[in-house]
């Protein structure tokens, strides 16, 4: 079974607990991830916690189930969340995390360790289509990190 990784950075204009009060409010992950639209299954921030993620146009797309394997915070606004996908389409695992570089200034991270879909040939599949994914991620990330630069700056 062929492996997908995407590890994607980006540095935030805003304190750390900014960044990652916006990035696990998951439904407002559908401001900043393209064609998503996320729901919470229970009301858990913290591991065993639940939420899926429907990735589409309209009627057109599938359910990316998440399950949180793993929840940190620090004292600095810190904080890291580790997930499972565990649907029909999206497997594997997935991680964010938020670090503080000072009091106003953070650095987040998006990493992805995926299997590819329909095996060899998804891995096949992923070698043509990675640059194109690693820039709709980094779009996805300017875009998250815009919009908490523009709450912390009005603040």
């Amino acid at each position: 079974m062929s492996e997908i990784r995407v590890r994607r950075t980006v540095e935030v204009q805003a304190p750390a607990a900014a960044v990652w009060d916006y990035i696990t409010d998951w439904p407002a992950q559908g401001e900043w991830i393209p064609m998503t639209r996320v729901e919470r299954e229970d009301s858990a921030d913290r591991i065993g916690g639940r939420f899926r993620a429907w990735s589409g146009i309209g009627r057109v797309g599938f359910w990316d189930t998440l399950t949180i394997t793993a929840w940190e915070r620090g004292d600095d606004g810190s904080g890291r969340c580790e997930v499972l996908h565990t649907g029909s389409v999206v497997r594997g695992t997935g991680e964010f995390a938020v670090t503080a570089v000072s009091s106003s200034t953070s650095r987040f991270v998006l990493a992805e360790a995926l299997q590819a879909p329909a095996g060899r040939l998804g891995g096949a599949a992923w070698k043509v289509v990675r640059p194109l994914v690693e820039r709709l991620a980094d779009r996805a990330l300017s875009t998250m990190r815009d919009r908490v630069e523009a709450r912390a700056h009005r603040s």
